[in-house]
């Protein structure tokens, strides 16, 4: 089995992170418009495995990493909280066994796992509704606190991430301990949590901002248009250089794949075309390829674009997470369960794209830890 290679050589050895922990289950709705304010719709419950976002994006980070809570080259450590219930009992397992570090989870008597119940058109669309009264909402600063010792043992080389499903408050303070502990600061947000976020200056806290087009829309104060992305792109580049100079910021367009975005530069990684079973989760793999990718030292853009280039390649940060979130997308689950590394590759293979030479000097085989 291959894995990205972390050895001293690499710039990130740890990853932390807040964000949902928890499940769901899965509806697909009959007819394609947009579900109404006030419709009763009916929909058949699927065979469909669920997962919230901290979930999906570290798994993606410790399977691609090689990642194992007993001494592998790379720690993988959520932190959170869970209810005393078959749920969070369940994703407790299913994490160690993707090589994630449990130990800072939580579990809590009187509330329980988060859940989510999703929702799919017939083209693999859809949306969710999540719990807000769940024990991941429960999670505080003195939850944050009870962790910081991780953050103290050699932070530069961590990667903390904030994904949602808790909430804004805690996940401020949580990039406020990143940023004092000198780690890098990787996050995503929903839609409704962009003003609140950029009010409160959590813009300013991060390194790396993973976004879809609509939660760029709100972050930019611009809609993004496919037939002329040029305008969008200049004002994220405009809104970097004037408020956040070292910020990365990555916007999803679905199925035509990422944009990568710097204030000096931007590149476009088309998605590779699939047959879709669903696309629940396709954003939170594209930045658990990315953080993996950056943990193992991948630059974040491709060299050059992509319509500039002799082949479609593989070798850059941005172009393993789109990649990773096209893969996915062949899966019904949010976590696709055959994803790692190997699978990755022979995709890319089976899809005429290359590895770059720079990116096969971090393929190495696991080792037994």
């Amino acid at each position: 089995m291959r894995v990205l290679r972390i050895d001293e050589r690499s710039p990130y050895r740890r990853l932390i992170g807040i964000g949902g922990i928890g499940s769901g289950i899965f509806f697909e709705l009959e007819g394609s418009h947009t579900l109404g304010r006030n419709e009763s719709r009916p929909g058949r419950l699927l065979d469909v495995r669920d997962y919230c976002k901290l979930h999906i994006i570290i798994h993606y980070v410790a399977k691609l990493l090689g990642a194992h809570s007993a001494g592998s080259p790379f720690h993988v450590v959520p932190v959170g909280r869970i209810g005393s219930d078959a749920p969070g009992r369940q994703v407790l397992k299913e994490m160690t066994e993707a090589g994630i570090d449990i130990a800072k989870v939580i579990t809590s008597s009187d509330r329980p796992t988060l859940f989510s119940v999703c929702f799919q058109y017939p083209d693999g669309s859809g949306g969710n509704i999540t719990t807000n009264n769940s024990a991941a909402a429960a999670l505080h600063a003195h939850d944050i606190d009870a962790a910081a010792d991780l953050f103290r043992s050699d932070g530069k080389r961590t990667i903390a991430l904030a994904a949602p499903e808790v909430g804004l408050e805690a996940r401020h303070y949580f990039l406020r301990c990143a940023t004092d502990a000198g780690a890098f600061r990787a996050a995503s947000f929903v839609a409704a949590e962009i003003a609140a976020a950029k009010t409160a200056g959590m813009f300013s806290l991060l390194d790396l901002v993973s976004l879809n087009e609509e939660e760029a829309s709100e972050l930019i104060g611009e809609e993004f248009s496919l037939s002329d992305p040029e305008s969008f792109l200049a004002s994220c580049q405009s809104l970097l250089r004037s408020a956040h100079p070292r910020l990365k910021l990555v916007v999803s367009v679905g199925k035509h794949g990422a944009y990568g975005i710097t204030c000096t530069e931007w590149r476009h990684s088309p998605a590779i075309e699939v047959k879709v079973a669903s696309t629940a989760g396709a954003g939170d793999s594209l930045l658990g390829g990315i953080i993996a990718a950056v943990a193992a030292g991948l630059p974040f853009l491709p060299a050059q674009p992509a319509h500039e280039a002799p082949s479609r390649m593989v070798g850059s940060a941005l172009e393993l997470g789109v990649l990773l979130a096209s893969y996915k997308c062949r899966s019904p689950h949010t976590i696709h369960p055959a994803a790692d590394l190997d699978s990755l590759l022979m995709f890319a293979q089976s899809a005429g794209c290359v590895v770059a030479p720079q990116m096969e000097q971090f393929v190495v085989e696991k080792r037994g830890w």
